[in-house]
Formats: structure tokens, C-alpha cells, sequence
């Protein structure tokens, strides 16, 4: 038995629920967006294509946040970070309605809230809590806490479109705010994880994943960057965040160009995180049993699929439903064997920082998700170029990740390398 286990067997479901339970809140926060998307516009006048610069500077910041955060969770603990982006997520919510102009919306959706979400999102949980679990169980450890953001989709797309449609929608983004607050609490079994640890072991010592000592951030970092198999990730969650972003602040105006009430959109949202609850549970356990670059290139290709099926059928509600409940089942499934992977190249100790860096390749192409959506529909009243691109792109994510250098897995009750 390594260190890990033996020092982290007790806290691992207390940590594994706390981590999941703060993704819900962040990630509901974050993939309900879109929702405000016309009532906004109706507000302020902006205009589809400055509102959706402006979300699209928001994934872009999320991403950008999570390596620096990351790297910040690493050296001083993720609890500190998460309180930190607590504070930033309900604050940016908050003076949103005070923004009218496009530079107030950038500031206030773009940066301050997409930042603070940032703060708690997946490579900071997901790193906190690989540190103390041994080889076997990340995978669906990951997939485990990836499947409570898909449930916070599934609560707060509903209840936001509700309270939008009873109340308003700064009701509701003031709401989703004071909300977010409940992460704070939420961060206690987080505590500096390595001080959990036993005594006398080092975080980079607690599994036999990682490199041989501490080698440092920086010569880490070298290290990764030249390695053909993390490049090769990078392009395919490049190619996630496009899909996904798009999505998220598009499927709403796509639904109304069908014709179809709003509640269809927040359903969909809805049922897309439903299914991701699935994907991400299933996705976690085959983890531990197959290659993750296979089960990454089958989720894409699966797309391309799902997309061009959806294209060729009627657009009627039952059709969008399918669609999400399809499409969900991949949605975010694919966190899980990326970050798995990482922690396979280049272990554990840096996990945060590094997986960091593959969700910032996620949301560059999140922002182009976003904005070149809102482009599409003012030059050509409709998304059709955007499905084209999105097939192309999962065709040549499924095939990129073959070639990553991948290990076989450690199966469940099999003993780890010493």
C-alpha cells in the first residue's frame, strides 16, 4: 500500500462529495449564461454580437485563470484559492446589472465572474483531491466530481430560466450569486491537502505516478511543453471547448430560431447535464480499465455524429431533447481521461498547473466558440457554418488523440508498481 492510500482512505467520499458539490455551483453558474443572453439584450441594447464578445472574454478568463490558480492550489492549498473565487463569482454576478455598456459587461462577466468561477473549477478540485488518492481510483474519482458540475447544469438552467421568467433576470443573476457563497463552507475538507497527508511524506512522494523528487514548476513545465502526447491533448480539449462554449451561448438563440419558447433551451441545458452525469460516471469507471486516449476519441467522433444527425432532423422539441441527451453524455465526460492522462505523463504534483494549461487550450477555443456564434448569426441569421465547423472539428480531435503515448491502465485490485 503507497502513502496515499494509507494517509487519505479515511477522507476520500468526505472529499470526493465536497469537491463535486462546489463544481455544481460553479459550473451551474457558469453553463447558465447563455440564458441571459436575449434579456440582456432587451436591457441594455447591446446587440448579440457585443454580449457575445463579451462571454466569449469569459471563456477565455476562465481558462486562463485556471493554470495561475492552479499553480497558486499547488504551492498553498485549493481551499484559499476557492474562498478567493467565491468572492470574485458573486461579486462579478452581482454588478452585472449595473453594467450597461460592453466594457462593463466585459469587466463584470468577462473577467470578474468568469475568474472567480475559475477559482473552483476542475483542475483545482480535480488536483486536490488526485494528490491523495492512489492510481486506481482517479479516474473515476475525476469522473465522480465532473458529474456534480453536469448537476449543477441540471438544477440551475431550470431554475434560472424560472426565476428570469417570474422575476426578471437580474432577480435571478443576483440570486445565482449569493448562491455561489455556499462554496465557502464547502472548501473545509480541501484543506491543504498535503498537510493531510502522513508525516514524513511529500505530496510529490504520495504516488508512484510522479517524478522522482521535485523537480520544480518551471523545469516541469519545460518538460511537458516538449512532449508530443500533451501537445496532442491540448488540440482535442482545444476542439471540446469549442463545442461546448458554443453551445452553451448559442443553444438558446438556436432554439428561438426554431421558433420554440426559452423553456426548450433551459430544458435542454438541463437534460445535457442530466446525461453528463452519466457520461462522466461511466466515462470515470471505463478509465480504470482502458486506454483514455480511445475513450477521448470515441466522445469526439461521437459528436461529429450527433451533430450531423441533429442537421438533417426536424427541429421540433423532442428533437433538441434527444439531441441534449445525446450530446450530454459526452459534454464534460471528456475532463476526466484528459486530466487523467496528464497525471499519467507527468504525475501528481504539478497536476493542477498542468492540467490547467489543457483547459486553457479548451477555452481559446471556447472564446472562438462564443464569439464566431454571435458573428455567424449577424452576418447570416443562422448557426449553419458553426454545425460545420463543429463537425470538422470533432473529426480531427477523435484523430489526434491516437497517437498519444498512453500506458496501459492499472486494474482495480492489481498491484501498483513499487
Amino acid at each position: 500500500m503507497n502513502a496515499t492510500t494509507a494517509g487519505s482512505k479515511p477522507s476520500t467520499w468526505p472529499l470526493m462529495l465536497a469537491a463535486a458539490a462546489i463544481l455544481m455551483i460553479t459550473m451551474g453558474a457558469r453553463q447558465s449564461t447563455g440564458l441571459f443572453i436575449s434579456p440582456i439584450n432587451t436591457s441594455t441594447g447591446l446587440g448579440i454580437v457585443s454580449i457575445s464578445f463579451a462571454l466569449a472574454i469569459g471563456q477565455f478568463v476562465w481558462g486562463a485563470a485556471q493554470p495561475i490558480f492552479g499553480a497558486v492550489a499547488d504551492k498553498h492549498g485549493a481551499s484559499r484559492v476557492i474562498i478567493f473565487g467565491a468572492f470574485l463569482l458573486a461579486g462579478g454576478m452581482m454588478i452585472t446589472p449595473f453594467m450597461h455598456s460592453q466594457a462593463g459587461l466585459i469587466v463584470a462577466m468577462g473577467i470578474v465572474t468568469a475568474a472567480g468561477a475559475g477559482a473552483g473549477s476542475f483542475s483545482i478540485l480535480i488536483g486536490a483531491t488526485a494528490q491523495r488518492l492512489p492510481a486506481e481510483k482517479r479516474s473515476f474519482a475525476a469522473g465522480f466530481i465532473n458529474a456534480g458540475g453536469s448537476f449543477g447544469q441540471f438544477v440551475f438552467a431550470p431554475l434560472i430560466q424560472a426565476i428570469i421568467g417570474a422575476a426578471g433576470w437580474i432577480a435571478a443573476i443576483t440570486t445565482m450569486g449569493a448562491i455561489t457563497l455556499a462554496t465557502i463552507p464547502l472548501t473545509w475538507p480541501l484543506r491543504r491537502s498535503r498537510d493531510l497527508l502522513p508525516k514524513g511524506v511529500k505530496a510529490a512522494d504520495a504516488t508512484p505516478a510522479a517524478v522522482d523528487g521535485d523537480i520544480g514548476l518551471k523545469r516541469q513545465l519545460k518538460i511537458a511543453m516538449r512532449n508530443p502526447s500533451y501537445l496532442y491533448l491540448h488540440a482535442g480539449f482545444f476542439t471540446c471547448g469549442f463545442h461546448i462554449a458554443f453551445l452553451v451561448t448559442h443553444l438558446p438563440g438556436e432554439v428561438a430560431l426554431c421558433s420554440l419558447s426559452p423553456q426548450v433551451a433551459a430544458n435542454s441545458l438541463a437534460l445535457i447535464g442530466l446525461f453528463n452525469i452519466a457520461g462522466s460516471l461511466t466515462i470515470g469507471w471505463l478509465g480504470q480499465r482502458y486506454r483514455m486516449k480511445h475513450l477521448l476519441a470515441l466522445m469526439y467522433a461521437s459528436r461529429a455524429v450527433l451533430i450531423g444527425l441533429y442537421l438533417m432532423a426536424p427541429k421540433t422539441s423532442l428533437t433538441f431533447y434527444i439531441f441534449a441527451a445525446g450530446l450530454g453524455f459526452t459534454w464534460l465526460a471528456t475532463v476526466p481521461p484528459t486530466a487523467g492522462l496528464v497525471g499519467k505523463l507527468f504525475g501528481m504534483r504539478y497536476l493542477g498547473t498542468l492540467f490547467g494549461l489543457t483547459l486553457l487550450s479548451h477555452q481559446i477555443g471556447g472564446f472562438l466558440g462564443a464569439y464566431l456564434g454571435g458573428l455567424a448569426l449577424a452576418r447570416d441569421g443562422n448557426y449553419l457554418w458553426m454545425w460545420y465547423a463543429d463537425i470538422a472539428l470533432a473529426v480531427a480531435a477523435a484523430l489526434i488523440n491516437l497517437p498519444i503515448k498512453e500506458s496501459r491502465p492499472i486494474r482495480p485490485g492489481t498491484l501498483q508498481p513499487a
